[in-house]
């Protein structure tokens, strides 16, 4: 047998063992299940909770160990041993080689997906974000860390098909141990296969400046800025999967939120996370932070811009605080066939109380009527006693309780100060015209009429901040619901305190914390996932946000982020020459200006870029670049590993360019990128020369729902950080004329391909090309 074969049978051996024990581990954790959900606990109800939880955990060990078996091993690290260290006790997760390419001075440690040990509790595979795996992404022949060579594992299901070497150390390149090292690259093989509308994680490729983001300390805000192709999202996803495995103490409670540009971007990314062993996370477009709210569609360029202006959280509080007013003259009240005048100062005296106490407008709304009808008892009081009536402090109480229910009060009283929900406080914003007018002195006629629409319009993504920052200042509507959470939280306090003991007594510290055991403390015993409960939690705050293509969020957008992440613990990735939205900053500074306090802008954030451009070739990363400088873009740039065999091409029409990108044969997908006024006429096209949607037989798909189609049709907006095969871009000239953004939306559009890039244009192109 040649030595290669040899190489791949060891290792496919290895792996099998691997997958043997995988399976051994879910069939216990399975069969552990079934034992707990058998238990007879009676009615007691925190045996039922402690039995429960217990299912829990067995049920989540089961969809993880599940979610790793594609490519449950990647990689094999040949270190040098260390003869002063036992590496069977080191729990460092290496074997000991004897074959060909491993020598008396070299151990074997394997990266996986997860961690593994065999029944002895001894390491037989190292989870990819522990410490001792950084190697594996990180050495170099310069700075080798201790490794010798670096294998990829390539595989397809359960089998080993390939195996790519990365020699560190000269020694091993003499004698015998040379024959078993070989390969091309699995960087290489990786950028070159096709895709499939879906992201894949690239933790068997990550390498060494990517690592080292990813491995970054939790605390404060770190930007990544990369030009297109660097890696931007995958480093993000594997920075949350990282952190969620080196910090779960603090994070496992709190959670993690990565918000995304898009419903395509969040479709495109579902699948990396559960790859990587984590599902505890939560996915979100900025048009779905707000409960309740889909967001989908964008506004036109002027009207983004002006709603994600910071001075709109200044037009919302005015907004909130005009609808507390005090009526301009006395009026008469009619209760019980008695004529009461309520005077202006007395709802001023009232307002004036309710807001010392700084609580939200719904919230204070209580105090205020408290406050009013107080007052009112008391003034008909005096009236009646001036009358003759045979009353005194004792009847008080009835007299408020008579002003509660009567219908005059309870108008003047609503009039004054009522009750609102954020989004009837935005509607009206945009319907009442002469309201907004008093709102806003120092704005023109224009800009006001920008905002005008009817009041039963759907909400866009751009109201979303808007929405949440009404709600920050109106508080909850009901204030029944209020007074149950915080009853909640005091709950939870002693169901805490419940759990602990109930740890004590089943001895099973270590396994599960109080507070993880207290989540099942409910009557009903709530079923809810961490990340469940926070996407539907206004007031949810997260442990670290993950912002990819962060240059597109205007001030209002993140101000909206920074309530979800209060403890300013942010990945922040992006390019700024990318940015396309109206409301977008130029440089990061500016961007960031909502998030950091400015006393500390400089010590509260730091910067880390991307260099090598890993998935654009580089003709097309070229022709990008040339024309983002044209235009005066800020690109940073980058270096592309790899050329395509493929020039860009301009051809006259769409049609034209799928039928030459699909007669190569080669298949893949294809991205027809448009703006979103020709977007129906492109899909009419495209569908009546490639198949009738109406039968089921089209290959063309639009925005989010399209990319699993051969051809899938989207906005440069919708193409934010995704990547295909081929892209096709539509009217380049117009896509840069459309707004004053329009060049960083086509640098985005043109930077989507891995292989191939057409134009469609029967004009000039833009400046640049």
């Amino acid at each position: 047998m040649r030595v290669v074969d040899q190489e791949l049978q060891r290792e496919q051996n290895y792996v099998a063992n691997l997958y043997a024990r995988l399976d051994a581990l879910q069939r216990e954790a399975e069969q552990q299940l079934v034992a707990v959900r058998r238990l007879d606990v009676g009615g007691n109800h925190q045996s039922r909770s402690e039995r429960d939880t217990f299912a829990r955990l067995y049920e989540d060990r089961i969809v993880q160990l599940r979610e790793v078996d594609d490519r449950l091993a990647f990689g094999r690290l040949e270190v040098a041993a260390d003869p002063s260290d036992a590496d069977s006790a080191s729990g460092t997760g290496s074997s000991s080689g004897s074959g060909s390419g491993a020598t008396d001075a070299s151990v074997y440690r394997y990266i996986g997906r997860l961690g593994l040990r065999d029944e002895d509790l001894q390491p037989i595979l190292l989870d990819w974000r522990v410490p001792q795996a950084s190697a594996f992404y990180q050495a170099t022949a310069a700075t080798p860390l201790g490794a010798r060579a670096r294998r990829h594992l390539l595989s397809k299901g359960r089998d080993i098909i390939r195996i790519e070497d990365e020699i560190l150390d000269a020694a091993l390149l003499e004698g015998d141990a040379a024959a078993a090292h070989q390969g091309e690259g699995a960087l290489l093989a990786a950028l070159t296969a096709q895709r499939t509308g879906h992201m894949s994680d690239i933790v068997s490729t990550i390498q060494a400046e990517q690592d080292r983001i990813i491995r970054s300390e939790l605390k404060g805000v770190l930007v990544v800025q990369g030009g297109p192709g660097t890696g931007k999202t995958a480093v993000a996803l594997h920075r949350a999967a990282y952190l969620l495995y080196t910090h779960r103490d603090r994070l496992k409670n709190s959670g993690v939120l990565i918000v995304g540009p898009s419903e395509s971007f969040l479709n495109y990314i579902e699948a990396v996370l559960p790859s990587l062993g984590e599902t505890g996370v939560v996915l979100a477009s900025v048009g779905q932070l707000y409960p309740g709210i889909e967001a989908t569609r964008e506004d036109a360029p002027a009207v983004a811009a002006i709603k994600g202006q910071a001075s709109m959280a200044r037009l919302i509080a005015r907004a909130v605080r005009s609808r507390q007013r005090v009526p301009a003259a006395a009026q008469v009240l009619v209760v019980n066939g008695d004529r009461i005048t309520l005077k202006p100062q007395l709802i001023e005296t009232a307002i004036h109380r309710a807001r010392a106490g700084g609580k939200p407008h719904n919230e204070a709304r209580v105090t205020f009527v408290k406050n009013a009808l107080a007052a009112l008892s008391r003034e008909w009081l005096a009236q009646l006693k001036s009358q003759g009536r045979s009353m005194d402090d004792s009847d008080l109480p009835m007299l408020r309780e008579d002003l509660r229910l009567a219908d005059d009060v309870r108008v003047a009283l609503n009039t004054a100060w009522l009750p609102l929900t954020p989004e009837k406080l935005v509607q009206d914003l945009y319907a009442r015209p002469q309201w907004l007018a008093q709102l806003t002195p120092t704005w023109t006629p224009a800009q006001r009429a920008l905002l005008h629409r009817p009041r039963d319009a759907e909400f866009t993504i751009s109201d979303v901040p808007l929405l949440d920052e009404a709600a920050d200042h109106l508080g909850e509507y009901n204030v029944v619901d209020a007074a149950q959470k915080r009853e909640q939280k005091e709950q939870r306090k002693r169901d805490v305190e419940n759990a602990e003991l109930a740890i004590s007594n089943m001895e099973v510290k270590g396994l599960v914390n109080a507070k993880a055991l207290a989540d099942s403390f409910a009557e009903l015993g709530d079923r809810a996932t961490t990340a469940e409960r926070a996407a539907l939690d206004r007031t949810w705050t997260y442990g670290h946000v993950v912002v990819d293509e962060a240059q597109e969020l205007s001030p209002m957008q993140w101000r909206l982020v920074l309530r979800r992440g209060p403890l300013r613990s942010f990945t922040i990735v992006g390019d700024i020459a990318q940015a396309a939205s109206a409301a977008a900053a130029s440089n990061w500074r500016d961007a960031l200006a909502p998030l950091l306090d400015s006393s500390q802008e400089e010590s509260r954030w730091r910067l880390e870029e991307l260099t090598v451009n890993y998935r654009t070739p580089s003709q097309i990363a070229s022709a990008a670049e040339s024309m983002a400088l044209a235009h005066n873009l800020p690109i940073t740039p980058a270096k592309s590993v790899r050329a395509s065999e493929w020039p860009i091409e301009t051809l006259p029409d769409v049609v034209s360019a799928v039928r030459r990108e699909r007669s190569l044969g080669l298949g893949g997908t294809v991205a027809v990128i448009v703006l979103e006024p020709a977007l129906a006429g492109v899909v009419a096209s495209l569908s009546a020369e490639f198949g009738s949607a109406a039968f089921g037989s089209s290959v063309v798909g639009v925005g989010a729902a399209g990319l699993l189609k051969e051809v899938a049709v989207l906005t440069p907006h919708d193409a934010k950080g995704l990547e295909f095969d081929a892209v096709v871009v539509v009217d380049p000239a117009g896509i840069v004329a459309a707004s004053s953004r329009g060049a960083g939306a086509l640098y985005v559009a043109m930077t989507r391909p891995t292989q191939r890039l057409y134009l469609v244009s029967t004009g000039e192109l833009p400046a640049g090309l």
